[in-house]
Order: structure tokens, then C-alpha cells, then sequence
């Protein structure tokens, strides 16, 4: 009896032994996946800090790019403008009909250029071309200005008219002593004649229509 107690005993002892171990082994198998977690959320977290660090630090970047690009071109745009102040010019504005033109003259090899676009450009006619580079070739400065021109309003003929009235100015800036050839040509005088306004019962200003007797 004694002996069959013992092993009794023996046998819950074991059993209870067996029914801890796997509550031990659940627990550690928790914890190992609770780690696992806490390793993965971390892992996240650096990911997104890594990334927001990095979006920063390229915005940062590419604003001091473009603030560099921007103040360089600033600087090279301001350095021009001085170069172009530096150059003496002499300005002259000319009229005729509806047409004004503003010329400015500056020493060179004498192109001239109308609204940005080279006179031949602008101007297609040889002869409305002459017309315009009449006054530096009377006072033989055809190869010494280069003109900057800005025409506003009017034709061809009212803007050609104004360039020339505009350049001979300019030449009285450069040398008083020009008054006399260009004065002797009329370059000088602004043109008054302009378009007379039609009348009401008239075709045009002065046009009548055909007179019938009956």
C-alpha cells in the first residue's frame, strides 16, 4: 500500500510537471512574437523618419539651388544693365502721321534694329530702308552708331518717317554741328501731314459722290 502511494504521487508530481512546461513554453513563444513586433514597429518608424528626413533635406536642397540659379541670374542681369549704362547713349524721339518712335544711339558698327527684329527684317523695302538710314549717311556716321529703335502705332511709311525724324534727333545729341546738313535736307522738321477725317454726306475727306441732275 505504502509502495502504490509513492508511485501515485510520483505520477501527479510528473504530471503536473508536464502541465507547467508547455504554459512555460506558450509564455516564451508570446514573448519572442511580442519582439517581433516591437522590432517591426520600430523598423516602420525608422523607415518613415528616414524618409521624412530625406524629403526634407531634397526640399532644402533644391530651394538653395534655386535661390543660387535665381541670385546668379539676378547678378548677371544687373551686370549687363551697368554694361549698357556704361555705354554712352544719345536719345532721340521722332514722330510722324500716328507713329512714335523712340531711338537711342550708341557707338558701333552701325546695325540698327527695330522692336528687336534687324532692320532688313522689319523694314523689307530698300527703299523705306534708305529712307530711314538717310541720316547718318548725310552726316557719314553710317559705320560708327549701332540704333536701338521702338516704334509704336501707325504703317510702314508713318513708322519708317518717325525712325528718321527719331535718329536725326539723336545725331543733334551726339554733335550740334549735324544741325546744318540735316536741317538743309528737312530731316529735321516733323512732318505735319496727316490723314484728313471724312466728312458726313462725302465718300472720304474731300470725295463727293456723282452728281445727278434728275
Amino acid at each position: 500500500m505504502g509502495k502504490k502511494k509513492e508511485e501515485k504521487i510520483e505520477e501527479a508530481e510528473a504530471g503536473t510537471n508536464q502541465s507547467v512546461e508547455p504554459e512555460v513554453e506558450a509564455e516564451t513563444v508570446s514573448k519572442t512574437e511580442k519582439t517581433k513586433k516591437t522590432e517591426t514597429k520600430t523598423k516602420q518608424k525608422s523607415k518613415t523618419t528616414t524618409k521624412a528626413t530625406s524629403k526634407a533635406t531634397s526640399k532644402a536642397t533644391s530651394k538653395a539651388t534655386t535661390k543660387a540659379t535665381t541670385k546668379a541670374k539676378t547678378a548677371t542681369k544687373t551686370k549687363a544693365k551697368a554694361d549698357i549704362k556704361k555705354k554712352v547713349s544719345w536719345w532721340g524721339t521722332g514722330r510722324r502721321k500716328s507713329a512714335v518712335a523712340r531711338v537711342r544711339l550708341v557707338s558701333g558698327s552701325g546695325n540698327v534694329s527695330v522692336n528687336g527684329r534687324p532692320l532688313n527684317e522689319y523694314f523689307k523695302v530698300g527703299t523705306v530702308q534708305n529712307q530711314i538710314l538717310k541720316p547718318l549717311e548725310v552726316t557719314g556716321n553710317l559705320q560708327r552708331y549701332d540704333a536701338i529703335v521702338k516704334v509704336v502705332g501707325g504703317g510702314v511709311s508713318g513708322q519708317a518717317g518717325a525712325v528718321q525724324h527719331g535718329l536725326s534727333r539723336a545725331l543733334l545729341q551726339v554733335d550740334e554741328d549735324f544741325r546744318l546738313k540735316l536741317k538743309k535736307i528737312g530731316l529735321l522738321t516733323r512732318d505735319p501731314r496727316e490723314k484728313e477725317r471724312r466728312k458726313y454726306g462725302l465718300k472720304k475727306a474731300r470725295k463727293r459722290p456723282q452728281f445727278s441732275k434728275r
